[in-house]
């Protein structure tokens, strides 16, 4: 009996534990050049370090003017994005020689950079329970 009523409750818990998100990033102003779209996810302590890997990444076609990117079982949390559009597909964002970008980018809230990438914190937002939605525009 005892075995019973531990198996049930177990069942009744399993759900909770398996906590997990869907992250769908809808990324508007894609160029009509073409290339590869790259969508990073990172966390607060990996977001300043350019060495750092992100929590999960992904590369898709560039489809204008509007390209989709869904990210399966993320842990609710908070969360930025940085986003690309690698238009030579040479795998990485291309800048003139004083740093300026040669293609176009994005970060979630659209936060905008100043000198440098912006912060963690213009960019954080948060991934709950189930279904999540962010809107980026490529400048």
């Amino acid at each position: 009996m005892a075995l019973r009523l531990l198996l049930a409750g177990l069942m009744v818990l399993a759900p909770l534990a398996a906590s997990a998100a869907t992250l769908t990033v809808k990324v508007e102003n894609i160029s009509k050049k073409g290339g590869d779209l790259h969508v990073a996810l990172y966390d607060q302590a990996s977001w300043p370090n350019d060495d750092a890997k992100p929590v999960v990444d992904s590369v898709a076609p560039a489809v204008p003017p509007e390209t989709t990117v869904t990210f399966e079982n993320v842990t609710p949390g908070v969360y930025g994005v940085k986003s690309y559009q690698d238009i030579n597909r040479n795998g990485r964002f291309d800048q003139t020689w004083l740093g300026l970008p040669k293609e176009p980018y994005g970060f979630s809230r659209d936060a905008r950079p100043i000198l440098s990438e912006p912060g963690f914190g213009r960019t954080k937002f948060t991934v709950s329970d189930g279904a999540n939605e962010i809107v980026i525009h490529l400048q």
